[in-house]
């Protein structure tokens, strides 16, 4: 099964040192049933989408936690055996998975980063998540407005460089 697992750059260099993603289990999102039924309409590649705009937005999570951290968000793609990636039942995010085994960088498909020319953007959504998820309409708007930056995909062969 192919998963989105929320990053930052440092989770990146935690992989580059170590080889391993992180410690399981991992929250991830994928193209689960749950997601299908609630997005009946999408094909497969948007399904696909879908699943790491998710990511993307848990990753804005991670950032709004670590104030040290880069302002990009991070996705990691990776292909993770279907025993190992279950489905977790939540309404609000149905493409949300729960992997229960560290992902070596072989199962790494590639990786995904914003831009830094919307570093500004991505660092101000992160500091209105927090009023966004509890209501606020402009925060929100702005919030909204970062998943129109797609992220850029690297292969896993450009992880140094990346980081460099």
């Amino acid at each position: 099964m192919r998963v989105y697992l929320p990053a930052t750059l440092s989770v990146l260099a935690e992989l580059h040192k170590t080889g391993v993603v992180a410690d399981a289990p991992l929250t991830a999102y994928a193209v689960t049933p749950a997601l299908r039924e609630w997005y009946t309409e999408g094909d497969s590649e948007e399904l696909e989408y879908a699943a790491m705009t998710d990511a993307a937005r848990a990753s804005l999570r991670l950032l709004a936690d670590a104030p040290d951290a880069p302002r990009r968000r991070v996705v990691v793609a990776a292909e993770v055996p279907d025993a190992h990636a279950q489905p977790v039942l939540d309404g609000a995010e149905p493409g949300l998975v729960r992997v229960s085994a560290e992902i070596p960088l072989s199962w790494v498909a590639s990786l995904h980063v914003d831009d830094p020319a919307v570093i500004d953007e991505v660092a101000l959504a992160v500091v209105l998540l927090g009023a966004a998820e509890a209501g606020d309409e402009d925060a929100s708007f702005t919030v909204d407005g970062i998943d129109d930056h797609e992220l850029l995909w690297y292969a896993t062969q450009e992880l140094p460089d990346l980081l460099g």
